[in-house]
């Protein structure tokens, strides 16, 4: 069955910086474009970073552009969130997407938490 498991989060001090992975199985990931969300207490789910099949090419929220860098190894079906100069608006519960083909369904996990405090 389709999994999308996320991994890398926990708790930072502000500037400090994480590494979030996410490994899928389940379908054939390189024909999928993958994406970064998060969910911080009392707000919306908003995409934070996405990444094209291929790695052709790549999209960040205003709010991470500069600090976040998203990557994928297609030979490790595996999507990677690059995070430095964390703050503390960055805590929130990241989760990752898979989107395919039109007419597909998209894929979540589960999430993995990030808390920026001192």
């Amino acid at each position: 069955q389709v999994q999308l498991v996320e991994s890398g989060g926990g708790s930072v001090q502000p500037g400090g910086s994480l590494r979030l992975s996410c490994v899928a199985s389940g379908f054939t990931f390189n024909t999928y474009a993958m994406s970064w969300y998060r969910q911080a207490p009392g707000k919306e789910r908003e995409l934070t970073a996405s990444i094209a099949t291929r790695s052709v090419a790549t999209t960040y929220a205003d709010s991470v552009r500069g600090r976040f860098t998203i990557s994928r190894d297609d030979h490790k079906n595996t999507v990677y969130l690059q995070m430095n100069n964390l703050q503390p608006d960055d805590t929130a519960v990241y989760y990752c997407k898979a989107r395919g083909p039109p007419g597909t369904d998209p894929h979540w996990g589960q999430g993995t938490q990030v808390t920026v405090s001192s």
